[in-house]
């Protein structure tokens, strides 16, 4: 799928640490596509069955990466799409700010729209970011505590 049937939304960023970080990512292209690569078994992914990416196409200061969501067993990715590294560090850290100033594991929700329709909410702890050449960027990554990679 092309990347730039996608668009990405940032909400609950800047704002009061007790509001969850939201993601929509909007889907312009055909349905099918998109629905048949979250579908596995006859049902769409789950959230305990997706991992959440993101990866700098240059230096950190360039601004450009790609966010990806891909299926935890394959690896294989659901979905790619362009976003703006200040977009993703500003969700990592609300999200951060958002699991200290609460008691949940969850710390950010991705919701997937397909046509304006939704099509899967996710919500997830783990948001990691590597640099240009696959490094981890564990500081700019959203790692609960007590896992380790």
């Amino acid at each position: 799928m092309r990347r730039d049937y996608f668009t990405l939304a940032v909400d609950g960023v800047g704002d009061e640490a007790n509001r969850r970080p939201v993601v929509t990512i909007g889907y312009d292209g055909p349905a099918d596509q998109l629905e048949t690569r979250m579908t596995k078994g006859g049902s769409l992914l789950g959230e305990s069955e997706v991992d959440v990416g993101y990866r700098l196409q240059g230096a950190e200061d360039d601004g450009a990466g790609v966010l990806a969501i891909a299926d935890r067993v394959t690896g294989e990715y659901v979905l790619e799409l362009n976003a703006g590294a200040e977009d993703v560090f500003a969700l990592v850290e609300a999200a951060r700010e958002f699991g200290q100033a609460t008691d949940t594991e969850d710390r950010y929700r991705i919701v997937v729209e397909s046509g304006g329709d939704h099509l899967a909410t996710y919500d997830k702890s783990t948001l990691l970011v590597y640099d240009h050449e696959g490094e981890l960027l564990r500081s700019r990554s959203l790692i609960p505590s007590g896992v380790e990679l």
